[in-house]
């Protein structure tokens, strides 16, 4: 470009908190936690919700979020059960039960807390619909949302009236920004100036000496680019699995570089330094090409490969997919993620072959030279693992997750409690129930009664917890209705395995094939299926 330029530090790491406690932070936080264990031991228990998505000077640091609402918990008397700490996480995007740690809360450990907290409530959510279903979530497992910068309480009605109006107006500003976002898109995709996104793979955002941010082409990636143009043009071309293989190798791609996303970077027009856009037609990830006002494309860096070498490349690719056996697209492999390599200990998956107009599939590994020995006819292998499984599990009942809440039992407990504390002072030297034989007798007998009462009372019961419930149906009969699909979501969730053993059998063309299914011992624990109360939410 005939700029001197220097490529600009990558800034998407994610943020340290860490990093942020300072000495007095540290000290408070002691502090906070010698008043929290003071408390008696049925103070409601509160959660902290801590989320940040980029901190600025206008942001509140995750520090000071956690430090002022422990503040709020001793204020209230609650008891810090936990801190739930999302960052780099956008609330518009990711909902409340989304998140990695407040998610796991959520779905999993309800029981464990009374109260949510939170330092604001755009801090929480910015969707109305996300803060509709929390509300109806909190009612129904009987927690509550406490807001330290807003007038929030879910125990009132006019708490419930605000959290409402206040989630209107963070779902209005959310909005607005979204607007901008989309209006600063909208104007730099007719630019030819690099203003905002992320490079294509072969290029990266560099400054030339006036401090212009522009694009220049990453030396690595243009080797391995030219690379994959050469091996494609060969008389015999190198498959995607071995360009990947070689590039890997090479250092000039990450381990973590698959076949279609190789095949999806060598399609992007932007090699040709023009600005793309993704085309969302069709359900395939393709870039195409943005025109100018002058009907041209809009040039934005150099060319990696000329509009010749691009156009030669995208054929040689369409004949090698041309020789390859039509997807399946509701997928090829079953049970996978269940199916593993004894050897390698990695996916089989279902390859297909074409020989001489005829399809022959095989399950093969990832690891192992040339797949393994494949296993031939999957068909019967599945049927196999199908006629095993049922023969271990099939008959197990399918239990159901349900949440009990323990609010009544500890009222009629506290009520039981406080009953026998008035009858035993009441019948002590000179109480009121030792007047006369009869008043005696009548409270002694009240009192056995209440004892008996209090002792039938199951300590579980008074405790908000997850109890499984039989819904009437063994695991047999819920996979005879879903399915080999039903069964095989069924062992990923449980995480059943089972290992494909291939062995070379002399003057036989096919191995023989061992099958060992591995069942975690918990089994029966991992088996309960739990309801997914936000299904149904966006």
């Amino acid at each position: 470009m005939g700029k001197r330029t220097r490529t600009r530090a990558t800034t998407d790491q994610p943020y340290a908190v860490e990093a942020e406690w300072t000495d007095a932070d540290l000290a408070l936080l002691e502090e906070l936690k010698k008043a929290d264990a003071l408390l008696p031991d049925d103070a409601p228990r509160a959660l902290l919700s801590v989320r940040l998505s980029v901190l600025t000077d206008d942001t509140t640091s995750p520090v000071r979020q956690e430090l002022d609402l422990r503040m709020l918990a001793r204020e209230r008397g609650y008891r810090v059960v936990g801190v739930a700490s999302d960052l780099n996480v956008s609330a518009t995007k990711v909902p409340p039960w989304k998140r990695k740690e407040l998610g796991d809360w959520l779905n999993n450990r309800a029981p464990e807390f009374d109260v949510l907290l939170f330092w604001k409530l755009d801090r929480f959510v910015r969707r109305l619909t996300d803060l509709s279903t929390m509300i109806d979530w909190c009612l129904k497992y009987g927690k509550n949302l406490v807001s330290k910068n807003d007038s929030i309480d879910l125990t009132t009605t006019a708490g419930k009236i605000m959290v409402t109006i206040v989630g209107g107006i963070a779902e209005i500003e959310a909005a607005n920004t979204s607007t901008r976002v989309a209006s600063l898109w909208d104007y730099t995709k007719t630019q030819s100036d690099w203003l905002v996104g992320k490079p294509a793979f072969g290029y990266e955002t560099a400054e030339d000496e006036n401090g212009k941010v522009v694009l220049v082409i990453n030396k690595d990636a243009y080797r391995a680019l030219r690379w994959c143009h050469s091996a494609s043009m060969r008389a015999h071309p190198a498959s995607a699995r071995r360009m990947v293989k070689v590039l890997v190798r090479a250092g000039l791609c990450g381990p973590g570089l698959t076949a279609s996303t190789l095949i999806r970077r060598l399609r992007n027009p932007a090699l040709m330094g023009y600005r793309v856009e993704e085309d969302k037609n069709g359900g395939v990830r393709r870039s195409k090409i943005l025109l100018g006002n002058d009907a041209k494309p809009i040039r934005v860096a150099d060319a990696i490969f000329s509009q010749d070498e691009f156009d030669s490349l995208q054929n040689a690719l369409d004949q090698r997919r041309r020789n390859q056996p039509s997807r399946n697209l509701e997928g090829v492999t079953r049970f996978l993620g269940v199916l593993i390599c004894h050897d390698c200990t990695t996916n089989m998956t279902v390859q297909k072959t074409m020989v001489k107009g005829r399809t022959y599939a095989y399950l093969r590994c990832r690891e192992c030279k040339g797949g393994g020995r494949g296993a031939p006819n999957p068909e019967e292998v599945y049927s196999k693992l199908v006629d095993d499984v049922l023969k271990v599990l099939g008959d197990e009942p399918v239990m159901t997750r349900e949440y009990r809440q323990g609010a009544e039992a500890r009222k009629e407990q506290q009520r039981l409690e406080q009953s026998i504390s008035y009858y035993m002072t009441g019948l002590a030297p000179e109480g009121r129930f030792t007047k006369t034989r009869f008043t005696k007798e009548q409270a002694e007998k009240t009192l056995d009664d209440l004892i008996k009462q209090l002792e039938a009372v199951d300590p579980e019961s008074t405790m908000d917890r997850w109890v499984a419930v039989h819904n009437g149906k063994t695991f047999r009969a819920r996979w005879q209705e879903g399915g080999m699909e039903a069964m095989a979501s069924d062992l990923l969730r449980v995480g059943v395995k089972c290992k494909i053993q291939r062995t070379k059998v002399q003057g036989v063309r096919a191995p023989h094939i061992r099958m060992k299914l591995m069942i975690p011992k918990d089994v029966r624990d991992r088996l309960i299926l739990k309801e997914d109360d936000f299904a149904e939410a966006f």
